[in-house]
């Protein structure tokens, strides 16, 4: 029996968009699945040296609001100035209150678990980025990169 392959394409920068891709890929390397990560526009920002991952409340209906805020506080509050910081510091401290790994402690945990992780070389281009702004260990590639491998895949993911 070959080795199942699974696929994910991360597409968002945000804290809470970068759970799901670290999650799913040290999940199913785990389970001995050969995983690949192909990081594009904005999921690109996960692969940063130096992360500064913040929640928008705003445009988010699904997050639930700390003290019933969902009840009484207007969504158009929610682009006020500082409520994208007062938003991300307490999802960091309810995260750190359950015990959730960090992005970054993911993140390792998926480059020790051989999960391979490319960032689009389009993107790269895009920002004006340099390979300097990422993680060491980071593959570069382009669309046909990724299919390559997505279409042997058992399993191919959009986050």
């Amino acid at each position: 029996m070959s080795e199942k392959k699974l696929a994910i394409i991360a597409t968002k920068g945000t804290l809470d968009w970068a759970y799901p891709p670290f999650i799913l890929a040290s999940t199913a390397a785990a389970l001995g699945y050969e995983t690949q990560i192909f990081f594009t526009f904005y999921g690109l920002q996960l692969m940063r040296k130096d992360l500064n991952l913040k929640v928008s409340p705003l445009g988010n209906p699904g997050m639930p609001m700390p003290m019933g805020m969902d009840k009484w506080f207007p969504v158009l509050g929610t682009a006020l100035p500082g409520m994208e910081a007062v938003m991300t510091s307490m999802m960091k401290a309810k995260m750190k209150s359950k015990g959730v790994a960090s992005v970054e402690e993911l993140r390792e945990l998926c480059i020790e678990a051989d999960v391979k992780m490319i960032g689009c070389q389009m993107t790269v281009d895009l920002f004006d980025f340099t390979h300097d702004n990422f993680i060491d260990g980071l593959e570069y590639g382009g669309a046909a990169t990724f299919f390559e491998f997505a279409g042997e895949s058992d399993i191919c993911l959009y986050i």
